[in-house]
Parts: C-alpha cells; sequence; structure tokens
C-alpha cells in the first residue's frame, strides 16, 4: 500500500493541462466557499507552461485568483529582478498576466541578508495562513518540483539535522550543491503541514530520482518527506518507473 499518488501522464503538455486544471478547480472551490486560499510555488523551467496553462483555463472558465495569497518553496538569494529569481518567472507568467493585487505576493526576499529574509517570510506566512495541528501555517497547496539528486524547494541531500528537523516555516540553505549557494526554502515541518502537496516531475533525468524516493528505504529528501507526508500527489511525465 503506498502513501502517495502517482498521475502518469504521456507528455509534458498533459501533466502540465492536469496540474493546472486541478489548481483552477481548486481555487474555485475556495471562491464558492467564500474563503481565502494559500499557495506557495516553485520555480523551474516546467512551471512556465504550467502557470501558462493555469492562466489560460481561468481566463476560459472566469476562475478569479484574487483571493489568492501566493507564498514560495523556496528562493535564490538573488534580487527579485534576476533571471535566477523564481518570483520572477511567477510574476511575468502567471501574476501579471492575470493581474493580481500585489497586496497578495509574498515573495522571499532573496536580495536581503538570508536570516533577516527568513524572519520576514516567517512573519507574514504567520500572519496570513492560520496554523494547523503542527502550530504551524498550513497553506492550502505546496507545489514542488523533483531535482536530478532527489531535491525539494532547496532542501538537498545530505543535509545537516538542523535543516531536516527544523521547527520553523522557512529557513536558510548556505551550501545548496548547486548555484547559488545561499536560498531561502520552507522546512519540511511547513511541507507537511499543507493540506496538499503536489510534485510536478518532467524529463527523463528525473526518472532514476524519483524511483529511488518512491523506494521504501529511499533517502533522497522526496522520500524523507513521503514518509511525513501521507497523500501526497505526484504528477509525473518519465519513462516507466518501478513503484
Amino acid at each position: 500500500m503506498t502513501n502517495h499518488h502517482l498521475l502518469s501522464f504521456d507528455s509534458p503538455a498533459a501533466l502540465a493541462r492536469a496540474a493546472a486544471t486541478a489548481w483552477v478547480d481548486d481555487v474555485a472551490k475556495s471562491l464558492t466557499a467564500g474563503k481565502n486560499y494559500s499557495v506557495a510555488l516553485s520555480g523551474g523551467r516546467f512551471v512556465q507552461t504550467f502557470f501558462a496553462l493555469t492562466v489560460e483555463l481561468a481566463r476560459a472558465r472566469s476562475v478569479s485568483f484574487d483571493h489568492v495569497h501566493f507564498f514560495w518553496a523556496d528562493e535564490r538569494c538573488v534580487p527579485p529582478e534576476s533571471p535566477d529569481s523564481n518570483f520572477k518567472i511567477a510574476q511575468e507568467t502567471l501574476f501579471e498576466p492575470l493581474h493580481l493585487p500585489a497586496a497578495n505576493i509574498h515573495r522571499l526576499r532573496g536580495e536581503l541578508d538570508p536570516e533577516i529574509a527568513v524572519r520576514q517570510a516567517i512573519t507574514e506566512l504567520a500572519k496570513i495562513v492560520p496554523p494547523g495541528e503542527s502550530g504551524l501555517p498550513a497553506l492550502d497547496l505546496v507545489q514542488l518540483g523533483l531535482g536530478e539528486d532527489g531535491h525539494i524547494a532547496s532542501l538537498f541531500p545530505n543535509a545537516s539535522r538542523e535543516i531536516i528537523n527544523c521547527p520553523a516555516s522557512y529557513l536558510a540553505v548556505y551550501d545548496s550543491p548547486k548555484p547559488p549557494p545561499r536560498r531561502l526554502s520552507l522546512s519540511y515541518a511547513a511541507i507537511a503541514t499543507a493540506r496538499q502537496v503536489w510534485v510536478l516531475v518532467s524529463g527523463a533525468g528525473k526518472a532514476d530520482a524519483l524511483e529511488q524516493s518512491l523506494h521504501p528505504e529511499g533517502k533522497t529528501p522526496l522520500a524523507h518527506l513521503l514518509k511525513n507526508k501521507p497523500g501526497l500527489n505526484i504528477f509525473c511525465h518519465l519513462p516507466k518507473i518501478n513503484t
């Protein structure tokens, strides 16, 4: 019996459309219920397609995102106008096309000292998002990608105990194996507290990482999350893997 839902697609476009459809459905339900909605976004090349399809579907169905509060699963320690900024990707492909209110966009301030940026992020998240059973803010959705080494957000293999067991919602990472070395990230605890967690996995180079993560004895960051977050959804377009 698995502790996750593996959803396989025959193309990256089909994966992106399915995830975008599911997200617009979820946002529409919260709108009908009269509730605010909170999400933490990730970066990467693939999310540009995902965001573009979300905009297309939201417009076609007249689903407003004006009640959605946007946070980030992680960010590189760069200015917001940097091409390496996860915020910049979302700003250009999601926020500007949907004309979203600036007050609902809570970016991680990568241009600041990491410890100051983490403190600000923790405070801002707690002001907007009510706590879950763990005591940490419970986001409605955390969207993650998967690295070829099995990393999620900016939580990498061989991390220290301080990072793995961080009790706060956000933390600073100073030794990322991928440049730039300094990053800001949601903690494992904060991700596990979310109502839903989706991992979007596309690309042949990710197959081994996903297979290792789904193994009962897996040691990757995603494997660690799976042990602490039952019911996680994995949307993937990959060569056939053993599950």
